[in-house]
């Protein structure tokens, strides 16, 4: 039976064929020490996990325009599987991942001079692996030093990433089916991080809730339903706190009246969820948090109504921050006798005082994930920016079935003069993973609410 990673490699080939062929190399993810005696736990290159489902170190694959696959790993060994484990080994590999060859990787400098001679152009993934180019590099004068001997160099070099960018933008059926699995156990997660919280501050804890308290709840759940690693590291802010876009989870204290942020997912077999929650510490919101939640809300629900096929990516970010920017002279956080109308905050960017970031981005192996944001073959065109300043940019992609994006609005509002007291350091953000479908998106993390009725419903419980 063809697998999937066969199924892939075969439309790197096609790809190979119609650039005019060559040869692609692709190295998975080096080993990192943590400190002495010590790595960080192995995480695979996700290029090389997508074309090959192999996710030991010390890998490398070549595939040729020809269609014959080439793998490198490391050698089976006694002494060393007996601390760090079985190695699938190069003699298994050929029908276990249903390559054409394998070697060990310490053969590599011998025989891939060999594979790149004779081929018209080589391909890499350009300025992810520190060194690869420089590798290649050897390997070529190898190859050019048997010019006098027959031997053909390559005579180009290009970025495998182009190719495989494209390919992993739209997801298949088996890489949908992980994201909502994933999706599902991170919702989960933040479930019981908000009843926790909830709880430990109506029973009282010794020396108070802590963010990293709900941190460990987090991670509690993802390992508990099989997953293998947090997709980044977990944002939890405690009130003022959510207002910095990348704050990770500390000691600092969770009070009541005080909202919650939490930015976290799980990564379950190579791919991500996303998902970020604001909620009340103690369950209950103040009149003035839930004025502003409920705009961040409304922004994600006008973002949400315009991610379907057809539109750009762009599109939800427009709707969204139009939602905002009204909300923010509805409120005060924006006077309107300065700054007018919500047509003239937008072109102003008058709003980015209290939304900052862009409401979404693709997702999938990576959580920032691959994928051009412009619409490929499309011509730049002449726009003026926010400060007033003529720009040229391609139009935003076009979104098509299969395509994941995020959609997060938020709120952040740092003191400063002129500002309402009352939104004084609250920082509100709703992250939702969106799956382009034939009629519009499905929201694979909606296992955890966002009304804030019904988080506060769930916060009692």
């Amino acid at each position: 039976m063809t697998t999937i990673y066969e199924k892939r490699r075969a439309a790197i080939t096609r790809a190979l064929k119609a650039a005019g062929g060559g040869i692609a190399l692709l190295p998975t993810a080096p080993e990192l020490a943590r400190n002495r005696d010590s790595d960080f736990p192995y995480r695979h290159d996700s290029y090389f996990y997508y074309l090959t489902g192999f996710d030991e170190p010390q890998a490398w694959l070549a595939i040729e325009a020809s269609g014959r696959s080439t793998l490198f790993c490391q050698p089976k060994d006694l002494e060393r599987e007996i601390w760090d484990g079985i190695r699938l080994g190069p003699k298994a590999a050929p029908a276990a991942l249903g390559v054409d060859a394998a070697f060990s990787v310490e053969a590599l400098d011998e025989i891939m001079p060999g594979l790149l001679a004779n081929q018209n152009a080589v391909w890499f993934p350009f300025a992810t692996h520190t060194g690869l180019e420089t590798q290649v590099d050897g390997w070529l004068a190898k190859v050019r030093a048997r010019i006098r001997f027959g031997a053909e160099c390559p005579q180009s070099q290009h970025d495998l990433c182009k190719l495989l960018d494209e390919m992993r933008l739209v997801k298949d059926t088996h890489e949908i089916a992980i994201l909502r699995r994933a999706g599902k156990i991170s919702a989960v997660a933040h479930v019981r991080a908000m009843q926790t919280s909830a709880a430990m501050l109506r029973g009282g804890v010794k020396g108070g809730l802590r963010e990293y308290h709900l941190e460990a709840e987090l991670l509690h759940e993802f390992r508990r339903h099989g997953s293998q690693f947090p997709a980044y590291t977990s944002i939890v802010a405690a009130g003022a706190n959510a207002c910095v876009l990348h704050y990770r989870a500390g000691d600092a204290e969770l009070k009541a009246g005080e909202l919650c942020l939490i930015d976290a997912g799980c990564e379950l077999d190579g791919y991500a969820s996303d998902i970020t929650r604001t909620f009340p510490a103690d369950g209950k919101f103040t009149p003035a948090q839930r004025t502003l939640y409920d705009i961040v809300l409304a922004a994600q629900d006008a973002a949400v109504k315009v991610t379907r096929p057809g539109k750009r990516f762009m599109d939800p970010h427009d709707a969204a921050t139009r939602v905002l920017a009204q909300g923010m002279l509805d409120t005060g956080l924006l006077p309107k006798a300065k700054h007018g109308k919500v047509d003239d905050v937008l072109e102003s960017g008058a709003y980015r005082q209290f939304y900052m970031h862009r409401t979404g981005h693709w997702m999938g192996m990576d959580v920032h994930d691959c994928g051009d944001y412009t619409e490929p073959g499309s011509k730049p065109r002449e726009e003026t920016d926010a400060l007033g300043q003529t720009v040229m940019r391609k139009p935003s992609r076009i979104l098509r079935p299969g395509m994941v994006t995020t959609i997060e609005p938020g709120i952040y509002v740092r003191p400063a003069k002129g500002v309402p007291k009352e939104f004084w350091n609250i920082g509100i953000r709703i992250e939702d993973d969106a799956l382009v479908t034939d009629k519009g998106c499905e929201l694979m993390t909606r296992g955890v609410p966002v009304d804030a009725d019904e988080i506060e419903a769930l916060m009692r419980g």
